[in-house]
């Protein structure tokens, strides 16, 4: 009799849910419909999944975490303004739409990570060490910041080159075909 264990640096295998027509969602770990609301807890704590339609195995995670954004986007507390969702529209079809999503990608790991030191810092701080913490003459908050805007300018740069890159060589090819 053999035993299945997994290797101890292992990846837990990823979570699969599948979405019915009727638009239900099954989660295939218990056995049991979940809602948008669980899927969302699961994202919150940073579970592995994938959702799969039940009938064409089409990956659709994407579209069902897009769904979350939209319903927290139209509760109670919005994170984007008018003006910001519709800068982010125009850059679809726009040349620079990759780089945009990469440099979205890059500043919102950024601040994830500032973030999560943060939070990894206060553990060990008493309610009057974080009062003072929070306040932004500290010289360890600015840094913290400073160096999120600098690496949040690095990337704009990279940005920026990249795209001076690929214009020369666009016109390069364009002008030597005359």
């Amino acid at each position: 009799m053999t035993s299945k264990k997994a290797a101890p640096n292992a990846q837990p295998a990823q979570r699969v849910i599948k979405k019915y027509p009727n638009r239900r969602l099954y989660d295939t770990d218990t056995s049991s419909y979940i809602t948008l609301a669980e899927v969302k807890q699961l994202v919150m704590d940073s579970e592995p999944f994938t959702v799969r339609d039940a009938k064409s195995n089409e990956d659709l995670t994407r579209s069902i975490l897009l769904q979350i954004i939209l319903e927290e986007e139209t509760g109670g507390a919005p994170m984007f303004s008018e003006a910001a969702l519709a800068n982010i529209i125009r850059f679809y079809g726009h040349a620079a739409q990759g780089f945009m999503g990469s440099y979205l990608e890059k500043n919102v790991q950024a601040f994830t990570d500032i973030q999560a030191k943060l939070a990894e810092q206060s553990k060990t701080l008493t309610p009057e060490m974080w009062a003072q913490f929070m306040n932004m003459q500290n010289p360890l908050m600015q840094g913290m910041m400073g160096s999120y805007v600098e690496q949040s300018k690095s990337m704009f740069d990279k940005m920026q080159e990249q795209m001076q890159k690929q214009t020369e060589q666009m016109l390069g090819a364009f002008l030597g075909k005359r």
